[in-house]
C-alpha cells in the first residue's frame, strides 16, 4: 500500500478585543481555504484539527478529526501535543502547520512538500529554516529520543542540528512565504486579488481601511524612491525588492530569529532604534523618517520587545491598524499616533510585514514595471 502522510492543524486562540475576533475571523476563512487544497491532495491520510474553538469541529469531512484542547495559550506545548497525537493515532509522517498559515500556498507546493517528505525517512520540509509556517518530517518517532520542542520553530531546530535530518527547503514564492499573523497582513490581502474564495468573502465583509497600502504602491511604482525596511528584514526580501522596483532601500536589520532562537522568551531583545526612540521620542524619530524615505516598513515587534513590557495582542494589533486612540500602553500610543500623523506611508506589522507581504506587493504590481 502506497505511503500516505496525516496533517495536524493547529488553530487555538483566545480573545480578548474585537480586533482580535477580526483575525479570528479572516484566521478561519483562510483555513477553510486551505483545507479543500489539503484533501484534494491523493497523498494525503487525516487532518488532525487541534483547536479550542468548538465551531470548527463540524466540517463535513469524514477525513477530519477534530482534537479538541482548552490548554491555556500559556500552558499549551507545540511537542507534547504534537506527541500525544503521533502516539494516540500511530502517524508515521506528517505535516504541520498553523491554521492561517500560507493562505495562498498552491495546490502543487503543498503536493511538492508532501511527497518530498514521504520520498525518504530523515528528511523534513519547511518553508522557513526559522520562522517555520508549514514543517513535515518522516518519521515522526524522532520526537520520543529527543527533548520535545516547545513550538514548531524550534523543532525545525531540532530536526536539523540535533538529528540530522536533511532539510529540504520550499522555494521561496508568494504561496511559501505569505501568512496570517497580523491585521496588516489582512491589509496587504485586501488590498490584492490574492486569496480563496472563503478568504476573500471574509476581507469584503470586514471592510478594513486599505489607504496606507495603496499610497505604499504608488511609492513603489515611481522612479527610485527611498523605502525603509525595518525589523526582522532578510536578505531575500531586500533582492526581491531591489529586482522588481526601482527603489532605493534603507535596510535596518535586527533580530532575526529572535523567537526561535528563545531571545523573546528569555526577554533577551535588545534594538538600537529601541534605544535611540527612548532617547528622543517618536515625534522626532518620525520625524527624521519623514526627511529620509517616501514610505517604510516597520516590523514593529522588536521595538516592542526591546521595551520588555508585557503589552497585549489587542495594542500590537491596534497599532498595526494604525488605531492610536485605542491603544492601552502610552509608549505604543504616542509611536502609533506619530506613525499615522507622519507625512509618509507607514506601514506598521510584524515580521510578515517585511518578509510575505513583500512577496505579495512584489507579485501585484512588480510585474507591471518590468
Amino acid at each position: 500500500m502506497k505511503s500516505k502522510l496525516d496533517v495536524v492543524i493547529f488553530e487555538g486562540n483566545q480573545t480578548n478585543s474585537p480586533v482580535e475576533e477580526l483575525l479570528v475571523c479572516a484566521r478561519h476563512a483562510a483555513l477553510h481555504d486551505n483545507l479543500r487544497k489539503i484533501l484534494a491532495l491523493p497523498d494525503v491520510n487525516r487532518v488532525f484539527l487541534v483547536t479550542n474553538r468548538p465551531e470548527l469541529s463540524l466540517w463535513a469531512d469524514e477525513r477530519i478529526c477534530p482534537v479538541l484542547n482548552n490548554t491555556a495559550p500559556a500552558d499549551f506545548h507545540f511537542g507534547r501535543e504534537l506527541l500525544g497525537l503521533v502516539e494516540r493515532y500511530r502517524l508515521k509522517a506528517v505535516l504541520c502547520l498553523g491554521g492561517a498559515a500560507v493562505p495562498l500556498i498552491t495546490p502543487a507546493e503543498l503536493t511538492d512538500a508532501v511527497r518530498s517528505v514521504l520520498g525518504k525517512e530523515g528528511r523534513y520540509v519547511t518553508n522557513n529554516v526559522q520562522s517555520a509556517d508549514m514543517l513535515a518530517f518522516n518519521p515522526t518517532t524522532v520526537l520520543k529520543h529527543y527533548p520535545l520542542p516547545a513550538t514548531d520553530n524550534a523543532l525545525v531546530l531540532l530536526l536539523r542540528y540535533a538529528a540530522g535530518f536533511e532539510q529540504c527547503l520550499l522555494p521561496t514564492t508568494l504561496g511559501t512565504q505569505f501568512d496570517i499573523d497580523t491585521p496588516t497582513d489582512l491589509l496587504v490581502l485586501a488590498d490584492s486579488p490574492f486569496g480563496g474564495p472563503a478568504l476573500r468573502t471574509a476581507l469584503s465583509a470586514l471592510q478594513l481601511n486599505t489607504d496606507s497600502i495603496k499610497l505604499l504602491k504608488e511609492v513603489l511604482r515611481g522612479q527610485y524612491p527611498d523605502v525603509a525596511l525595518i525589523g526582522r528584514v532578510g536578505a531575500p526580501a531586500i533582492a526581491l525588492l531591489n529586482q522588481n522596483f526601482k527603489v532605493r532601500l534603507r535596510v535596518f536589520s535586527e533580530e532575526r530569529g529572535m523567537k526561535s532562537l528563545g531571545r523573546l522568551e528569555r526577554n533577551q531583545v535588545v534594538s538600537l532604534l529601541g534605544y535611540w526612540l527612548e532617547e528622543i521620542g517618536p515625534a522626532r524619530f518620525f520625524g527624521f523618517l519623514e526627511r529620509t524615505v517616501q514610505a517604510a516598513l516597520i516590523d514593529t515587534r522588536v521595538i516592542f520587545a526591546h521595551l520588555k513590557k508585557p503589552l497585549s495582542d489587542a495594542d500590537r494589533f491596534y497599532s498595526d491598524l494604525g488605531l492610536h486612540e485605542r491603544v492601552e500602553d502610552e509608549f505604543v500610543r504616542e509611536f502609533t499616533r506619530e506613525a499615522a500623523q507622519c507625512a509618509i506611508p507607514i506601514l506598521l506589522g510584524g515580521h510578515s510585514l517585511v518578509s510575505g507581504c513583500v512577496w505579495a506587493l512584489v507579485e501585484e504590481i512588480g510585474c507591471l514595471l518590468s
